[in-house]
């Protein structure tokens, strides 16, 4: 994966057994959580991985709207 200096958008190269497939993502609102330096970049759990791409903080609890019932 690459990103950016704004950190709003990166790109990953996906090796699918027949060649490279490219994937583009910009986020309109916030920034991606990225490493600055070597001794910050470290390994992902499947729903940090999803937060990261969503924009999310990586580290901070996710808070779930609570659900209306009728």
């Amino acid at each position: 994966m690459f990103c950016g200096t704004r950190k709003d958008r990166f790109k990953a190269l996906y090796w699918d057994g027949d060649g490279f497939i490219l994937l583009y993502k910009r986020i309109e609102d916030g920034r991606l959580q990225w490493p600055l330096n070597q001794d910050e970049v470290r390994k992902l759990h499947t729903k940090q991985f999803v937060r990261l791409l969503s924009g999310w903080a990586i580290d901070r609890p996710y808070i779930q709207s609570p659900c209306i019932k009728s």
